[in-house]
């Protein structure tokens, strides 16, 4: 009787840690690194020896999960509206209503304008620099521009190969561990794009990045259902853009980097 009793203890603890996990989902780690890592590759030499030194011989793709790392930090509970903006599709940056309490264009400004100023402290300067590589990830993420009425696609309840899952962790996470490469097979296999190519890429504002990133998001709002159960064709369909947006995303990065650390 002990045994068994033993036994539906034990499966209780185990169903209940499963639960525990997909209510948490890993932030999109790997894709973060991704793209710090790309952009590690794009650094002129005074950005790359400047951020060097302030990160102690870190690389950008280690420090590059650091905004979502200090979110079991109480004491920056306050930055968690910084990871996103969420607006109408039809509405533009400009013309939206703004969060009193910011958002990631006003975030991504004062990281820059912060790593710019000359009276910054050394450790402000490497908090902000951390935070601005992860939310230059966070930009090209088609779900940290969504409508706020689903918490950018937050509450959109989907299935990943039959395991309970939302649109925004779908593109987080579920689609590039589904992938099944490292962050330096993903940066080390991104697309060969023509240095005319990069050249576009790297033209433009923040905000220009903002809408680009923003006219991606009805589209994919548009490729599921909700309760849908996505599996090999979702992930067949939609990885090209992923890859896309994590390239672009490190390329920018860098081209930030390189105009802040002259």
């Amino acid at each position: 009787m002990k045994k068994l009793f033993l036994s539906i203890l034990i499966s209780f603890l185990f169903i209940g840690t499963q639960n525990s996990f997909a209510n948490n989902p890993n932030w999109g780690a790997t894709g973060h690194r991704t793209v710090g890592a790309i952009a590690q590759e794009y650094l002129n030499k005074s950005a790359e020896n400047k951020i060097s030194k302030l990160l102690n011989g870190e690389s950008l793709a280690l420090v590059s999960t650091f905004g979502d790392d200090i979110k079991s930090d109480k004491r920056f509970k306050h930055l968690d509206p910084w990871h996103y903006i969420n607006m109408p599709f039809d509405v533009k940056y400009e013309q939206s209503e703004k969060n009193p309490e910011g958002d990631i264009y006003k975030a991504i400004i004062t990281c820059i304008d912060k790593l710019k100023n000359k009276n910054t402290s050394e450790d402000d300067q490497i908090f902000h620099l951390k935070i601005l590589v992860h939310l230059m990830g966070d930009l090209h993420q088609p779900m940290h521009v969504g409508r706020v009425e689903d918490k950018g696609g937050n509450t959109i309840q989907l299935q990943w190969f039959k395991s309970g899952t939302n649109l925004h962790r779908v593109w987080d996470s579920n689609l590039i561990d589904h992938f099944g490469m490292t962050y330096t097979e993903l940066a080390s296999n991104r697309k060969k794009v023509s240095q005319g190519q990069i050249k576009e890429w790297e033209k433009g504002t923040i905000a220009d990045w903002l809408a680009e990133t923003h006219q991606l998001t009805p589209k994919v709002y548009a490729s599921v259902e909700v309760g849908q159960n996505l599996g090999y064709e979702y992930a067949y369909e939609q990885m090209d853009l992923v890859r896309t947006q994590l390239q672009k995303g490190g390329i920018r990065l860098a081209k930030v980097l390189n105009d802040i650390f002259v």
